[in-house]
């Protein structure tokens, strides 16, 4: 595309391009109504041809690989979050992805009964300091956080944030899944995908290849590895295990209500069907005697 674009530079070639593009069109168009009127076989024929290239063009001219789907046990109807894996999750976000990446929109009430107890979140949150004011001599201070507070954000501003990782700022994390196509999917390959470039594809220094990044070179180096953090609950911290785990917790953090709603669906569905249930039986009830009733109709003597 950047030689494209250095090639046609004056306004004269870019407006002689579209029209040969356009004539092009043109002329595949009246192709097949030519056929269509002729030969129906050969325009079917010659539309399937055409139309198996442009795919066959459109998928070979992508810069990306797609994610494959993977299993995920909460997204079922009756389905709901392993609270197991939302704890391994939130330690792999506090301990590595914490260090670049905000997750703004969370605030530590709501982990209380999800991921931690009341009393561990409120010793959690006592070990972080947070700016809040002003006091009756209108100035700023510091003060433990609690429960009320949102997580701690790892850059001031925005500004200090690009500073720290070469001019590109770490997106909050808070509705990542829903951000991004195929949101879990997409999430756990690319954290999983990192590999070394193939031949013929080089990278700018700083870069690092990932075969489901848009372009393949991604600033972000690899955040996880075997080990990298020690689960409380002994399960062991491979790459993939980490990965599905964090996935999981901002699948969470996307849709915290998604339990609840389930649940409510299931109320919900139940209650209408009691009500087509009773509204069926009410009808019957209210039209059995016009139903069933004789009417017969006697001559006057």
């Amino acid at each position: 595309q950047s030689a494209l674009s250095a090639e046609i530079s004056s306004p004269v070639e870019k407006l002689t391009l579209i029209h040969s593009v356009d004539v092009l069109f043109h002329t595949m168009a009246s192709k097949v109504r030519f056929l269509l009127s002729k030969n129906t076989r050969a325009a079917v024929a010659a539309f399937t041809a055409t139309a198996t290239g442009a795919v066959a063009v459109t998928a070979l001219s992508d810069d990306v690989v797609h994610a494959p789907s993977h299993p995920w046990g909460h997204m079922g109807h009756m389905s709901a979050y392993d609270c197991g894996a939302l704890r391994r999750g939130f330690q792999v976000y506090r301990q590595v992805c914490a260090t670049c990446h905000s997750l703004e929109q969370i605030h530590y009430r709501e982990l209380v009964g999800v991921t931690h107890t009341t009393d561990e979140l409120i010793e959690m949150a006592s070990e972080v300091e947070v700016v809040d004011g002003p006091n009756d001599e209108g100035e700023m201070f510091e003060r433990p956080a609690k429960l009320t507070d949102k997580l701690p954000s790892p850059y001031a501003n925005d500004e200090q944030g690009r500073a720290a990782n070469g001019g590109a700022l770490p997106p909050d994390l808070s509705l990542m899944v829903k951000s991004r196509h195929a949101g879990q999917d997409y999430l756990f390959s690319l954290l999983t995908g990192y590999s070394d470039p193939p031949a013929g594809k080089p990278l700018m220094t700083g870069l690092y290849y990932n075969p489901y990044f848009p372009g393949g070179a991604i600033a972000m180096p690899p955040p996880l590895s075997d080990g990298g953090v020690d689960y409380e609950d002994g399960t062991p911290a491979t790459i993939s295990q980490q990965a599905r785990d964090i996935v999981q917790f901002l699948n969470w953090a996307a849709e915290p209500e998604a339990d609840a709603r389930k649940k409510e669906g299931v109320a919900t569905m139940f209650v209408i069907g009691f009500c087509i249930v009773m509204t069926g039986y009410y009808k019957r009830q209210k039209w059995s005697p016009y139903k069933t009733r004789a009417i017969t109709y006697l001559k006057q003597a």
